[in-house]
């Protein structure tokens, strides 16, 4: 269970400097889930949450909810490393994402009720793939530490 919380914890680190970034220089000023999740739980609670929530949150379910899944289902991801296991992952991950929790803050699949094309969907499969990659390769290499040759 260390694994995968250490592992979520590098994926969740890695990823917030890629979202820091992309507010940094202004890529995509349309495309702003964290705000989209900020007024989707604002509206559900019927009042205000604070801008941070929604990152803490992010932050959290990465480092841990994510991380414990990605660890019971490791044997199960095809793939023979930690980093294409972690691909795999992210992908799925990228699905969930775009066609179940993007509609949910109103932003439909894949984010494109903006009409910005395909960059909101490509930027989300950028930030989940930095998330899970980095989470792959940690947990990867913590589990081949952790077990014994054969």
């Amino acid at each position: 269970m260390w694994k995968a919380a250490v592992a979520g914890f590098c994926g969740s680190v890695a990823h917030t400097p890629l979202m820091y970034l992309k507010s940094r220089i202004g890529l995509l000023p349309a495309f702003q889930p964290y705000a989209s999740f900020q007024a989707a739980l604002s509206h559900m609670i019927g009042g205000q949450v604070h801008p941070i929530v929604p990152w803490a949150l992010s932050f959290l379910n990465g480092a841990t909810i994510l991380g414990f899944a990605f660890g019971r289902l490791y044997e199960l991801l095809p793939g023979r490393s930690g980093m294409v296991k972690g691909l795999m992952f992210g992908v799925a991950g990228w699905l969930a994402i775009g066609l179940l929790f993007f509609p949910l803050i109103g932003l439909g699949p894949f984010a494109a009720r903006l009409g910005l094309g395909v960059e909101p969907a490509l930027f989300s499969l950028a930030m989940i793939l930095t998330y899970s990659l980095v989470l792959g390769a940690v947990y990867g290499a913590l589990h081949a530490r952790a077990t014994p040759p054969t």
